[in-house]
């Protein structure tokens, strides 16, 4: 098996055996550098000779080395001797992973990866590294920023997760909803990253989205009763569906009026579709009210013939539930298209008034295309033009300055 397929294994399994050897150990840092230690083991030792269970492999050699990690800690002799016999009980594969199964080990990892005593950028950092089984190198490529600080940060996390003596269990029923929003955060970000990147050269982080659709799928199975994990499940769904068609094949990006629609995923969109039912049962929250946005935008065969009447009402929903000036903005972009640009305008002007988004390229990128609709082009042209000034992520920069060459 060459190293493709031992990384494969590991963005499998990784979240089972790090919960596993943390419940076995009782130390969440000891636990994933054990684990990581049976992958560098299996990346030298598996193109010669591949084992029949991989996953049963990586759990035996990972708690091996936890093993001799604890028994080289003096002070720790009693405990060691107690998990070494625990170790000798059965053979080294007796505790397999069964790729099928999914138990609550998985689900207090991720409540501890998101634990409230870490601050956000190592919540993201620790849950792609310990949840999604990503390496600190493929953490740094999506958020560009450099490797060190990515160790520097899951480094911080275990250190910070140790001193609070955090335990390795589910939170209490009440807890564990006080703390899921903090797990959904997390999974939103990491998402909202991948799906329009923050800055760079790509609009797209792919790689990212997904991890974050298959992190959420695994809380959905885990939480089933949630409403609002099937809610944030369906709006990953609804919005990745859109990937294929959003950019050309040199990488820039392509307007929604302007997409193929028939290159959409389909699949992702019934599979979304279906969340979006599920979260429904019981009343829509802020993940699901926007699942139900992009659920609107995905049954639409045009721009045109969209419900845009009903995605302004989504919108006004939304507001209420989870007020932010970037709601009330893209409320403006659909009041645009329901009502026309002036309407639309005001909103905008009324944001700027109020200084809520001070410094970013939506409100200037949004307010120049109002004002290109409505005819004022200099003003249109020198909107975009500051968008693009503002806006971090290359991609998007060129089709604001391509927009604003037009209304010269």
């Amino acid at each position: 098996m060459d190293a493709a397929g031992v990384e494969a294994v590991w963005r499998i399994e990784s979240a089972r055996i790090v919960a596993a050897l943390t419940r076995f150990t009782g130390d969440f840092g000891l636990a994933e550098d054990a684990a990581q230690e049976a992958v560098a083991e299996a990346l030298v030792s598996w193109p010669l000779a591949a084992p029949a269970n991989p996953a049963g492999w990586l759990m035996a050699t990972a708690r091996r080395r936890a093993v001799d990690a604890i028994r080289r800690r003096t002070a720790l002799q009693d405990r060691y001797a107690l998990l070494a016999a625990d170790l000798a009980v059965g053979s080294a594969v007796d505790e397999e992973v069964d790729p099928d199964r999914i138990d609550d080990d998985v689900l207090a990892l991720m409540f501890i990866s998101c634990h409230p005593v870490l601050s956000p950028e190592v919540r993201v950092a620790l849950t792609l590294r310990v949840v999604g089984g990503l390496s600190s190198a493929e953490i740094a490529r999506a958020f560009l920023v450099p490797v060190p600080t990515v160790q520097a940060r899951i480094t911080r996390g275990k250190k910070t997760i140790a001193a609070a003596g955090v335990p390795f269990e589910l939170p209490a029923a009440g807890e564990r909803r006080e703390r899921l929003g903090g797990v959904l955060s997390v999974l939103y970000v990491i998402f909202t990253e991948g799906s329009t990147a923050t800055s760079g050269d790509r609009l797209l982080r792919p790689e990212v989205a997904y991890e974050a659709i298959r992190l959420a799928r695994t809380l959905a199975a885990l939480q089933p009763d949630e409403p609002e994990v099937h809610g944030l499940l369906a709006l990953f769904e609804l919005t990745a569906a859109r990937f294929p068609a959003r950019t050309a094949p040199d990488g820039s990006p392509v307007l929604l009026e302007d997409q193929d629609r028939r290159r959409w995923d389909f699949a992702a969109i019934r599979r979304g579709s279906a969340a979006l039912a599920t979260a429904s049962t019981r009343g829509l929250g802020p993940y699901g009210l926007q699942a139900a946005i992009a659920a609107a935008h995905a049954s639409a065969p045009s721009v045109e013939a969209t419900d845009w009447d009903r995605i302004v009402v989504l919108y006004e929903a939304l507001g209420r539930v989870a007020p932010s000036p970037v709601v009330e903005l893209n409320r403006a972009v659909a009041v645009a298209m329901a009502s026309g640009p002036a309407q639309a305008l005001a909103i905008v002007d009324e944001l700027i008034a109020s200084d809520r988004l001070a410094g970013s390229h939506l409100v200037p990128t949004v307010r120049g295309e109002l004002l290109a609709r409505l005819g004022r082009r200099p003003e249109a042209r020198a909107e975009l033009e500051l968008a693009a000034r503002l806006c971090p992520n290359q991609r998007e920069r060129s089709v604001l300055l391509h927009k604003a060459a037009t209304l010269g």
